[in-house]
């Protein structure tokens, strides 16, 4: 044991041991935080406008801070990129964070002197949690591999401004930089598949131990190491343990990854956001995240069927229940108020809160007054490949086809790239049907009624879904293809490049 591995144990049994004291309160813990927050946003120009100085209560906050958008709050942000202080949070950010693909072009959400830990030791966290829960800490003695953006930053109003993962990338502990590939030279390459070619070069030769990365890059990153050397992953490196993961869920391309590995490895799934890093998975096996209450984040929650009424419930921590989709909303040290980050959870423990991640809030499918949302056809695509254990799936997407020829009625289409494709595609494609009628009673009823026809399954060539995230410029790094769309431009989009 190497004498990183060997110092990690007492600080994670530390690490771990604050975490179990705020656990104790969790409602206590999330009302000071509300109220640390409020103080020091009351002297803002977001403060003042919204008369922060009568907040004293979360159902002031309700009451006085509508929920919007990035979009909706963009004027102020628009002030933060000019340089201005003083207007979400006290003083200036530190960095801005460049992300992409709203209706707006790109976002630039504020990180602050008082976010930025969030950030930083959320991640390095949940490696803690791993390490005290399991023992296992061998893999910080050797190679660290983090698939991120490009660190290098440029100046946006004065503030240093690029990706998320790339400004992190320059707080990475000193004590694990000698560990940290890619170099920084190759982090930097623009080009996604030019910067892989230059990851596996330099990581081939090295004892990779840790990887981490949104799964579908990755396991770009492993066909190309088996590629090259004609062996599986675990041949190639003997001592790769734990691999680190967020962003989708990790189901559908759990078994094509391993797979490829040639043996299972431990995973830990993350809840990042450039928002904030929400939750992570604190306990091995348990598929939820632990929410964290103490990191600078105010949440509230709205029953995801009220999302689109005019004023919705906004509940705090103490009145979620299990097993109900919530819409996020945040208020948090980097000046976000009334934020709608997008994402739905659903509580799958309160004691302590754990979630998982079940979609967004505007990536859904109701052409047809269905309302499916991602966690309905993440499962049902799991259980019909578990159906059919010959079949591989590498990306996929649902989208809705209508008809106005009432000899052709409207259906979903769902387009799937195989790895291995099922042996018998129309018996897949009714597996998958009644596996979503059986999660969505009104994909149930709407077939019932003859609304709707049997789902069409789409197959796509190989290579397909990467084409069209190259088309769009959103090849890598952390560029998803949405589950769900209610339109056909993500379908038709696919279908061209493929």
């Amino acid at each position: 044991m190497g004498l990183k591995s060997a110092l990690s144990r007492p600080l994670a049994a530390f690490i771990t041991s604050r975490y179990h004291k705020w656990q104790q309160d969790p409602v206590a813990t999330q009302q000071r935080v509300f109220r640390e927050l409020i103080a020091k946003g009351r002297n803002t120009a977001f403060g003042r406008d919204h008369d922060f100085a009568a907040i004293q209560t979360p159902a002031d906050l309700a009451r006085l801070v509508p929920v919007r958008d990035y979009e909706a709050l963009a004027p102020y942000f628009e002030r933060v990129k000019a340089g201005e202080a003083d207007v979400l949070w006290p003083g200036k950010p530190e960095y801005l964070a460049k992300t992409s693909g709203t209706t707006s072009g790109a976002k630039y959400i504020p990180l602050t002197k008082d976010s930025i830990p969030n950030h930083i030791n959320g991640a390095r966290d949940a490696l803690f949690h791993y390490i005290h829960a399991t023992g296992k800490s061998r893999f910080l003695d050797g190679k660290l591999m983090f698939l991120s953006g490009s660190p290098e930053l440029e100046k946006v109003g004065g503030i240093h401004t690029g990706r998320l993962s790339g400004i992190v990338n320059h707080h990475v502990p000193a004590y694990l930089r000698r560990n940290q590939l890619p170099s920084y030279s190759t982090n930097i390459i623009e080009d996604w598949e030019t910067k892989l070619d230059h990851i596996v070069e330099e990581t081939l030769p090295e004892n990779m131990t840790l990887i981490s990365g949104i799964p579908p890059w990755v396991q770009m990153y492993f066909d190309k190491l088996v590629q090259i050397t004609g062996k599986p992953v675990k041949d190639i490196f003997p001592q790769f343990d734990l691999f680190v993961y967020g962003g989708v869920n990790f189901e559908p391309y759990r078994a094509k990854l391993f797979e490829t590995i040639g043996r299972p490895v431990d995973s830990i799934e993350l809840f990042p956001a450039s928002e904030g890093f929400l939750a992570f998975q604190d306990e091995p096996g348990n598929s939820g995240l632990l929410l964290l209450l103490d990191a600078g984040i105010f949440y509230e929650f709205i029953p995801a069927e009220q999302f689109f009424e005019p004023n919705p419930p906004r509940l705090t921590i103490g009145e979620v229940e299990l097993d109900r989709q919530y819409a996020l909303v945040l208020n948090s040290n980097a000046g976000l108020w009334g934020y709608s980050l997008g994402d739905t959870v659903r509580f799958v423990s309160l004691s302590p809160y754990r979630v998982v991640v079940s979609g967004r809030i505007k990536h859904f499918l109701s052409a047809f007054g269905e309302h499916v949302i991602g966690e309905e056809v993440e499962q049902t695509l799991r259980a019909a490949m578990n159906q059919f254990p010959e079949v591989e799936v590498v990306e996929f997407t649902v989208a809705p086809r209508v008809s106005s020829d009432p000899q052709e009625p409207s259906r979903h289409e769902w387009l799937v790239e195989f790895a291995r494709p099922p042996h018998d595609a129309a018996a897949f494609a009714t597996a998958l049907d009644a596996g979503l009628r059986r999660r969505n009673v009104y994909y149930d009823d709407l077939l019932a009624g003859s609304i709707l026809a049997p789902l069409q399954l789409t197959q796509l060539p190989a290579g397909a879904f990467q084409r069209y995230m190259k088309s769009l410029g959103k090849l890598g790094g952390q560029n998803k293809v949405p589950r769900l769309s209610n339109d056909r431009k993500v379908a038709e989009g696919l279908v061209a490049a493929g």
